[in-house]
């Protein structure tokens, strides 16, 4: 048998695995399809592992299971579409389709699948009615641990050249470890034969010693909790050092003592009897004693302190350097794949991998193998040209494909490029069009990162027409969708005719975040490096008010300022700082300003899962401990980002103003209701510049929940227009003079109307001043404000 018959077998062997997966998945959908059929979740479902068996199909060559595959993702997606209602006649069919995928990979070829079992699926796939008064036949098959996406099929592949060449050159350690100096006896050693437990442990030992490269195998969840256990044994290692500082300070009052009963003896040694004087002798010399064998025993605790914390960093760092793996484990099988893929497509080029003793989370590069197969995929069906197509345009017949792994500022860079014809941005552009996702004019203006950005969402793809190896739209998003589970970025970068290249940025390892350290509520909580874009401390100043919502500026933008207190229901501190420490989270498209009490500096810290019984906790990821052994828990930034949606939505955003009043009811306190954005602004600032405290308002439904809002006390004066939406001022004025709390409340009408009855309207629902705009000006507002409620200080 040559090496490509071993090839296909151990592929063979591996679209098995992931048949049994997958047909488990399609004969689940399918059962839940017969009674809900327009079941949206359970159609994408089945459409995908359809889609996954056609690929896994394809690669291998069994053009059988392509086109069954095929035919049965047309079936889904045409039932997404609504261009066809599943009946139980179809489901039958379908699940016929799902027995024959199954028959086209088996070793013993027993029932094989001929091309009139497809022309039999075919014609009752497209009558099912004929279909359901047939017997659906079919093998059993009792289907196996599987896989969940073609791609996964290098990575099965990968495992098992791996560990073919573990077990040729290492030895399988058993639970009995035995020497192998002498013979094998042909019978098995009776228990008086048996070598004592010391022999054993001299020969498993003594094994060690002449392997040391040795394979084990171990269980993840074992070493997770050896990773733990480590990180506990650093966090208590820590506890000795301010320990020792402690007893310093203990060694230093005790010298002050001894320094002040030395000075008590010299007074006393001209009046005091022998008898009484040698007693005092015998206390300070017994004090230096003691003073002297603390020193030696603090001495002797920092020695031990500085081993324990260099120890426990030892520990950790192994159990941590356990978990990660070469990258080159995760790529054996890269090479054979895309030579095949690139055949089919009657391409050449040449596959380059660099990088491949990269150190990378075990984790992590498990996750890697969907998108690390999406990537290549693309390069090589939609980057590079056929040889006839680089010839023309002057390149080599052979193309290149590199996949490449490094670190780079503590951030593991993976990156997929090709120097084929890189991406055709007006095509991108008209895509963006066709599908509808932008106006022309829009699509016109767009950057060419902003388009490449659209090549990252669900469904969006460059080709019009399906074909077996891509145009469903969800290889790339795939990418996106792990990318973001794992706290990771990517970035396209091209060059049109000279190729591109996909740039996946991921953290080293899934156990380590690095973290800024906040603290909210007297509680100390942890935002992942990866998710922060900037902190700053602002100036109460600085905020401003825009449709209702607090902003300040960043990157010469506004950006939404909200409170971590209501996102994460802690309480707010009783005195307020003069600034307001804000962390910036969020990404180009959506970006926010979270308000914190203090920041207290970035911190490595070692990732705790949540117990899981707690369940999912709305904007919290995980734990971890501090040097001290406080508890800390981990932001999950994009939950967080969900649940600033929802208030901004929904309107209930609380203000900085009602965590940090304290501050600012030293002034009179104005509230400012108006929906034009210029008048507001100008009013705002005449009464800020003259010292008011101001608060904003864009119609009459907001300020009157402003008036609820506000805590310490109330507003000292209502500044409000007439003509406004939901609300308008004399509905306004009525409620809050018909309101026992806010009647005491002047209120002050600005307006365009200058009319009498206008005037006569808004001083009989109970405002105390009425200024019209058309004599509007600086002056005559702020005398107005003075003359009703006095200066700003007073």
């Amino acid at each position: 048998m040559t090496d490509d018959d071993l090839s296909r077998q151990s592929l063979l062997e591996l679209f098995r695995e992931e048949a049994g997966t997958q047909t488990r998945v399609l004969s689940d959908g399918l059962l839940a399809l017969e009674q809900r059929p327009t079941d949206a979740p359970a159609l994408e479902t089945c459409m995908r592992a359809a889609h996954s068996l056609k690929g896994a199909a394809r690669i291998i060559g069994l053009q059988d299971g392509v086109d069954i595959a095929h035919l049965m993702e047309e079936c889904f997606v045409g039932a997404q579409r609504g261009e066809l209602t599943l009946t139980p006649a179809h489901i039958d069919v379908l699940l016929r389709g799902v027995d024959l995928l199954l028959r086209v990979g088996e070793a013993k070829r027993d029932a094989p699948v001929t091309r009139a079992d497809i022309d039999a699926f075919v014609r009752r796939l497209s009558s099912p009615g004929s279909a359901a008064r047939e017997q659906t036949g079919g093998d059993k098959v009792q289907a196996g641990d599987g896989v969940d996406t073609y791609a996964q099929l290098q990575a099965q592949l990968q495992a098992e050249a791996l560990a073919q060449q573990q077990d040729a050159a290492t030895p399988e350690l058993s639970e009995t470890p035995q020497t192998t100096d002498e013979p094998d006896t042909p019978h098995a050693a009776d228990e008086d034969d048996a070598p004592p437990p010391h022999a054993a442990t001299h020969a498993a030992t003594h094994a060690a010693a002449r392997h040391p490269d040795r394979m084990l195998r171990v269980r993840a969840a074992n070493l997770d909790r050896v990773l733990g256990l480590s990180g506990e044994v650093l966090v208590e290692s820590r506890w000795l050092k301010p320990f020792a500082a402690s007893m310093l300070r203990m060694k230093r009052t005790q010298r002050d003592t001894s320094l002040a009963l030395d000075a008590l003896y010299d007074t006393l040694a001209g009046h005091l009897d022998d008898t009484a004087l040698s007693a005092l002798a015998d206390v300070c010399t017994a004090l230096h004693r003691m003073q002297h064998a603390l020193g030696a025993r603090i001495d002797e605790l920092d020695h031990y302190e500085r081993s324990s914390a260099n120890l426990a960093q030892l520990l950790y760092d192994e159990a941590l350097q356990c978990r990660m793996r070469p990258f080159g484990d995760a790529t054996h099988a890269y090479p054979r794949v895309v030579r095949d893929l690139a055949r089919s497509l009657g391409k050449r080029m040449r596959f380059e991998i660099v990088g491949t003793s990269t150190q990378v989370d075990r984790d992590i590069l498990d996750l890697l193998d969907a998108p690390l197969g999406h990537l290549l995929r693309n390069a090589i069906d939609h980057g590079i040209e056929t040889p006839d197509e680089r010839l023309a345009r002057g390149k080599p017949a052979e193309a290149i494909v590199t996949l490449e792994a490094r670190h780079s500022a503590g951030r593991l860079l993976i990156s997929v490029s090709d120097d084929g014809a890189g991406i055709d941005l007006d095509n991108v552009r008209a895509s963006v069009i066709r599908r509808k996702l932008a106006d022309a004019e829009t699509a016109a203006r767009l950057s060419e990162q902003e388009l490449l950005d659209f090549l990252l969402l669900p469904g969006f793809s460059m080709r019009e027409h399906v074909t077996d190896l891509s145009g469903r739209g969800v290889g790339l998003d795939a990418v996106h969708e792990m990318l973001k589970s794992v706290r990771g970025t990517v970035r396209i970068f091209n060059e049109s005719g000279r190729g591109s290249r996909f740039v996946m940025q991921l953290p080293l390892t899934l156990s380590v975040v690095r973290s800024l350290l906040v603290e909210v509520g007297g509680e100390a909580y942890a935002f992942p490096l990866a998710h922060v874009r900037r902190t700053r401390e602002l100036a109460r100043a600085d905020i401003d008010m825009l449709e209702g919502q607090q902003h300040f500026a960043f990157d010469g933008k506004p950006i939404g300022l909200v409170t971590a207190h209501q996102l994460l229901g802690t309480p707010t501190p009783d005195q307020a700082r003069e600034s307001v420490a804000v962390v910036v989270i969020g990404d180009e498209h959506e970006t926010y300003g979270i308000a914190v009490d203090r920041l207290l500096g970035e911190r490595m810290l070692v990732v705790q899962p949540l117990d899981s019984r707690l369940g999912k906790i709305r904007d919290i990821a995980a734990g971890a401990l501090m040097e001290n052994g406080d508890a800390v828990l981990i932001v999950d930034v994009d939950d967080l980002l969900r649940s600033v949606d929802k208030l901004v939505r929904g309107g209930q955003l609380d203000r900085i103003g009602r965590a940090h009043n304290v501050a600012v009811r030293q002034r009179k306190h104005v509230l400012v209701v108006e929906d034009s954005l210029t008048v507001r602004e100008l009013e705002r600032k005449l009464l800020e510049k003259r010292g008011y405290a101001v608060t904003v308002a864009v119609d009459g439904m907001d300020g009157w929940n402003a008036l609820h809002n506000v805590t310490n006390g109330t507003f000292d004066l209502v500044v409000t227009d007439i003509d406004m939406p939901r609300m308008d001022g004399i509905e306004l004025v009525t409620l809050i003079k018909r309101d026992p709390v806010f009647k005491p409340v002047p209120v002050m009408i600005v307006s365009y109307k200058d009319r009498d009855e206008d005037r006569r309207r808004g001083l009989e629902a109970g405002a105390d001043y009425y200024l019209a705009k058309g004599s509007f000006h600086d002056e005559a507002l702020l005398d107005a404000v003075r003359d009703l409620i006095g200066e700003a200080n007073a």
